[in-house]
């Protein structure tokens, strides 16, 4: 798994070479938005209701992703221009590969969404996971937010890596996979939908608050190559403030915005409610706060880059706060 990792690295790093002049232009007539399948947040109303266009004055295309390693290789190619609810982890991975992106929000905090289910059929609990796992295949997506909450588990379960044959694999992926009767995966991690269709087969090791005191809060972030914000502040603030507003109208009518927020989500109303329901959008003012962009997230970073690089995962950068922006949010917050 290692050597995959490190080949992600490399051809991280090989498209960051890449970038074009086009990402760069001041007067974009078109952007293009990176964004999850079956993970239903506010702001998806005004993507099915076309209001980031109308608000921002240029064409806005949404590209649907299943991991946010290959938001980071879209980005670097300059196929993409933000990253919506982008993971931790494949944003770590891509910096330590130099790749030059910053955060410029906190989309969503979602402890409760971002898990790893074992079939039923085998019984796992905590007493009994080291036993019972050894030599069983396991799906991962690597370089994202679920592998890096997997690393933690196993290693509270008293798990070894080399016990497990490690798959990399999409959550939808491992979901269709998993729920098959004769099926190799003894278990499966991801997130949203996907970790919502596993669970009709399997159940978590641990979840909840133990989950949280294990793996830390997980949260997902807006990220964009640095030039790109540069060269389009006004823009990239505005994309911000139409995600907060989306954000507030949901906190005050979510019952008036699921039906929308459902077609893009591509999702049925039940999953959609079900999913949505476990998630936290943080208000731009506590965004800026010490709570996130004003010191947590950069901390978290530096300490998320140290536990991976411990692993052999990446290199770990000397700084990360200079990697959170909060400037953009800060000009959205008085528009």
């Amino acid at each position: 798994m290692n050597k995959t990792f490190k080949n992600l690295l490399l051809a991280t790093a090989m498209v960051g070479a890449a970038v074009t002049s086009a990402q760069a232009d001041s007067h974009l007539k078109e952007i293009t938005v990176a964004y999850f399948l079956e993970w239903p947040t506010p702001n998806q109303f005004a993507q099915t209701n076309k209001i980031y266009e109308k608000e921002l004055g240029v064409k806005v295309n949404w590209v649907s992703f299943d991991a946010g390693t290959a938001m980071s290789a879209a980005m670097a190619s300059g196929d993409v221009h933000i990253s919506f609810s982008q993971g931790v982890t494949p944003f770590l991975v891509a910096t330590a590969a130099g790749q030059d992106l910053q955060v410029v929000d906190v989309a969503v905090s979602y402890s409760d969404n971002d898990n790893c289910v074992v079939r039923s059929e085998l019984e796992v609990n905590k007493e009994n996971a080291a036993e019972k796992l050894k030599g069983k295949k396991v799906a991962v997506p690597l370089g994202t937010a679920a592998h890096s909450g997997f690393l933690k588990q196993i290693k509270y379960l008293n798990i070894a890596e080399s016990d497990l044959t490690i798959v990399d694999m999409s959550p939808s992926d491992s979901a269709a996979a998993i729920a098959q009767p004769n099926t190799d995966l003894a278990m499966a991690c991801g997130w949203g939908g996907s970790l919502r269709k596993m669970k009709e087969h399997g159940n978590p090791i641990i979840e909840g608050a133990e989950k949280e005191s294990v793996v830390g809060q997980v949260y997902d972030v807006t990220s964009v190559p640095t030039a790109f914000g540069e060269e389009n502040p006004k823009l990239l603030a505005k994309f911000l403030k139409i995600t907060a507003d989306m954000n507030a109208k949901y906190a005050a009518d979510s019952a008036g915005m699921i039906n929308d927020i459902q077609k893009s989500a591509g999702m049925d109303l039940d999953g959609t409610k079900a999913v949505i329901g476990t998630f936290v959008f943080p208000t731009v003012a506590e965004q800026l706060s010490e709570k996130w962009m004003g010191g947590f997230v950069a901390k978290n970073m530096a300490e998320s880059a140290a536990g991976l690089e411990k692993d052999g995962k990446i290199k770990a950068l000397s700084d990360y706060g200079s990697l959170v922006n909060s400037s953009y949010l800060e000009a959205a917050s008085k528009m």
